[in-house]
């Protein structure tokens, strides 16, 4: 845990590290080909976005573990090992695949997870928006008319990790749109930024980037979750 302590988001409430440069370029273009050589059946297809579910599929009474594949498991593992997840080890992961000007509504992870999520970026940037929760409002009822409290600009190869309040209180949502519009002091993680060009910019003015495709790796571990061979042995008893 202690070697990302200088990741921390300073300008966010607690807990937000953003690690730039965390895969190597190697190392995404390996995750992407697997990621597009995956069977068509693991594709789910929305309106605004497609995912592939990995690990099985968080439900309200727990979630039936499938075996990671190999290529997934060495991802969790290299997450695992900054020592976010505790105790715990990683068992989940909820690949998005988004195009430009695709994005997904403020929402909360909720309770079925451990309190804490992980998420590697790919193929391209984003920004990612939190919004305070009111204590009278469900995280359904939240749109994007609702100005964020804080943003954070994801770069490709970076990890995002949030705890504590920023997971708990804060909804997180991205923009349906084509292009980033970067204004000076509206991005709370300029600071750690890899692209030192961009942050010096955005100092002088707006800057818009055009998004491409990215693909993100949520990664998070799911604490009521039991294999499939010990269920079956409960049948045949």
């Amino acid at each position: 845990m202690d070697g990302i302590i200088p990741y921390k988001v300073t300008k966010c409430p607690p807990t937000a590290y953003y690690v730039p440069n965390f895969i190597s370029e190697q190392e995404e273009k390996y995750l992407l080909d697997q990621v597009y050589s995956s069977p068509k059946t693991k594709w789910t297809v929305l309106s605004n976005r497609r995912l592939q579910n990995w690990g099985g599929v968080p439900q309200a009474k727990g979630m039936i573990q499938e075996p990671l594949p190999k290529w997934l498991e060495e991802c969790c593992s290299k997450v695992n090992a900054t020592g976010v997840f505790s105790s715990y080890s990683p068992n989940h992961v909820l690949i998005n695949e988004y195009k430009p000007g695709q994005g997904i509504m403020p929402h909360l992870d909720g309770p079925l997870y451990f309190p804490t999520v992980s998420t590697i970026s790919i193929g391209s940037h984003t920004v990612i928006n939190f919004y305070a929760k009111d204590k009278d409002e469900s995280a359904q009822s939240a749109t994007n008319a609702k100005t964020p409290k804080y943003r954070l600009y994801l770069e490709p190869r970076s990890l995002l990790i949030l705890k504590d309040d920023m997971y708990q209180l804060y909804m997180h949502g991205i923009d349906e749109i084509f292009q980033d519009n970067l204004s000076s002091g509206c991005v709370a993680n300029f600071p750690l930024l890899a692209d030192r060009e961009m942050s010096s910019s955005v100092g002088d003015g707006d800057v818009l980037r055009d998004r491409g495709t990215r693909v993100s790796l949520t990664i998070r571990h799911v604490p009521n979750a039991r294999k499939l061979k010990l269920q079956i042995g409960k049948l045949l008893r």
